[in-house]
């Protein structure tokens, strides 16, 4: 039976150790379409799994990797055949299923969505699972009445992968965007990508007050706890906040006062199980709605043998935009 390499999660006497290696074909998981894997990224998650600072990984041997683009080799699927360019996020990979990080995957034809027209299979993963949050985000807070027109909305984080995306659709989009980073030296590149104005994380670090002075409409928080509690106190009446990350932690220290005294909205965004309708609208807004030029921009391209080497860096905030991962 044929091999092919692949970043392997195992299971260690003190927690977990992962390596680039040769996975057997035959240890694949079972799923009615089998890709040939092109391109993959790094993410948050990717990085809490490879270095095991978070119980990411729920069985063993695991293939790391929560998103990967790729063509289908083998489909008993009816949706898909043979040569199809398809696009795979979330859905357990990496955690509870063989994930992206390997020259092969097996999945469910169910998960699967198809390479929208004009978008290639690396910028597909430029995008990746982060940009795809950011964009169900943008969706959420649009769904909720949340325009241009509503006022200022904020985006934590903003130079991380979720970010960088969600703040360039933003601005496109005609939204006065608030880019908060706790990186400094990041001012220029956010100001480049579409926000108006970029302010210091610091802002919003602080023990969060029941109520403070209401500074935006709403917002896409990729941070969590302190952040977004700072968050929610801030926005104005009826406004709403679509939730999608929990860099900072996931406790949230904060009074329900935004939500009953100013009707604020907290918006849960989960990329993972999300349903297949609300992934077609959000890939296909993707390829609309967010500036090629500008994801170029944003995106670098590391190689399969870097995965292991990057992922502590994504994890302590060094990483800017989106890491594009070639697989083959």
């Amino acid at each position: 039976m044929a091999t092919f390499k692949a970043i392997r999660i195992d299971k260690a006497d003190k927690g977990t150790t992962a390596a680039l290696t040769q996975f057997d074909e035959a240890e694949l998981m079972d799923g009615d379409v089998t890709v040939r894997v092109a391109w993959s990224t790094l993410n948050y998650k990717d990085g809490l799994a490879l270095t095991g600072k978070a119980p990411v990984v729920r069985r063993f041997p695991m293939i790391a990797g929560i998103d990967f683009a790729g063509t289908v080799e083998q489909s008993s699927h009816p949706a898909w055949k043979s040569g199809d360019q398809v696009i795979c996020t979330g859905w357990g990979m990496g955690e509870t299923h063989l994930g992206g990080y390997a020259e092969k995957a097996r999945v469910k034809g169910d998960w699967l969505v198809g390479l929208p027209d004009g978008l290639s299979a690396r910028e597909a993963m430029a995008i990746g699972t982060a940009g795809f949050t950011a964009m169900l985000s943008v969706l959420a807070l649009e769904k909720q009445g949340v325009t241009p027109q509503s006022g200022p909305v904020v985006v934590t984080g903003a130079a991380g992968g979720v970010g960088s995306v969600a703040t360039s659709v933003l601005a496109k989009l005609g939204y006065h965007v608030i880019a908060s980073t706790g990186r400094a030296a990041e001012a220029d590149y956010l100001r480049h990508l579409g926000a108006a104005e970029v302010i210091d994380r610091n802002e919003l670090s602080g023990a969060a007050k029941p109520l403070a002075k209401e500074r935006w409409a709403g917002g896409v928080d990729s941070v969590g706890s302190t952040t977004l509690a700072n968050v929610l106190s801030m926005t104005k009446y009826g406004g709403a906040i679509a939730a999608c990350g929990l860099a900072a932690g996931m406790d949230l220290p904060g009074s329900v006062a935004p939500f009953i005294l100013r009707g604020v909205s907290l918006l849960g965004i989960d990329s993972v199980m999300c349903p297949l309708t609300a992934r077609k609208a959000a890939w296909a807004r993707l390829a609309q709605d967010l500036d090629r030029p500008k994801l170029s921009e944003i995106t670098h391209e590391i190689g399969f043998e870097q995965v292991m080497e990057m992922a502590p860096q994504i994890l302590a905030g060094r990483i800017r935009g989106r890491l594009v991962v070639k697989i083959s």
